[in-house]
C-alpha cells in the first residue's frame, strides 16, 4: 500500500539534508508544561485560569494561552498592540469591543480583533467558557508593551445581548 510513497535510500537522504538546513540545528521539541495562574484581580474579574501553551522567543513573536473562566468571569477593559485571535473551546462566552455590539461566543468560534482595538471577553452568567488566546508581542525593539489594560468591566456593561 505504502510503496508508491516510499522513499529510495536517495530520496530519504535528501529530506533529512532539507529537514537539518532547515531546522538551524534544533530538533522538534517538546515544551514543558507550565503551573496554571490565576488571572491576577487588576486584570480580570471572578475567577479566570491562564495555562502558557507558547511563548516564543525571537524570531518568534507568538503568543498562546488557554485561558479558562468561571460563570460571571471577564477580563477588564484591554487592547493588544498587534491584535488578538480567540478560538473558543468550551462553553459559552461574551466579547465586546467598545462601543460595539455585544457578541455570544460558542466552541468553534473564532474572534479576531485588530490591533490597538479596546475590547473585553469573558464567560456568560450562567457558563463557564474556555478559549485559545493568541497574539504576537510588538517587534523588538520598541517600547510599545504586548497589551495595555484599562478599568474593569462594570455590570452595567457586562450583560446578554
Amino acid at each position: 500500500m505504502w510503496g508508491a510513497l516510499a522513499l529510495t535510500p536517495r530520496a530519504r537522504a535528501k529530506v533529512v539534508d532539507w529537514a537539518a538546513s532547515t531546522s538551524e540545528g534544533k530538533p522538534v521539541e517538546k515544551l514543558p508544561n507550565l503551573p496554571t495562574t490565576k488571572g491576577p484581580a487588576g486584570m480580570f474579574t471572578g475567577d479566570v485560569y491562564f495555562d502558557v501553551v507558547y511563548q516564543g522567543e525571537e524570531p518568534s513573536r507568538m503568543r498562546a494561552n488557554t485561558v479558562r473562566f468561571a460563570p460571571g468571569a471577564r477580563t477588564a477593559w484591554h487592547r493588544h498592540t498587534v491584535g488578538q485571535t480567540l478560538y473558543v473551546t468550551e462553553g459559552t462566552g461574551l466579547v465586546q469591543a467598545r462601543g460595539g455590539d455585544i457578541v455570544v461566543m460558542h466552541p468553534g468560534d473564532v474572534i479576531y480583533t485588530p490591533p490597538g482595538e479596546e475590547h473585553w471577553h469573558g464567560a456568560t452568567p450562567g457558563n463557564f467558557m474556555t478559549h485559545l488566546a493568541l497574539w504576537e508581542a510588538p517587534a523588538p525593539g520598541g517600547e510599545t508593551p504586548e497589551s495595555t489594560w484599562g478599568e474593569h468591566v462594570t455590570a452595567a456593561e457586562y450583560r446578554l445581548p
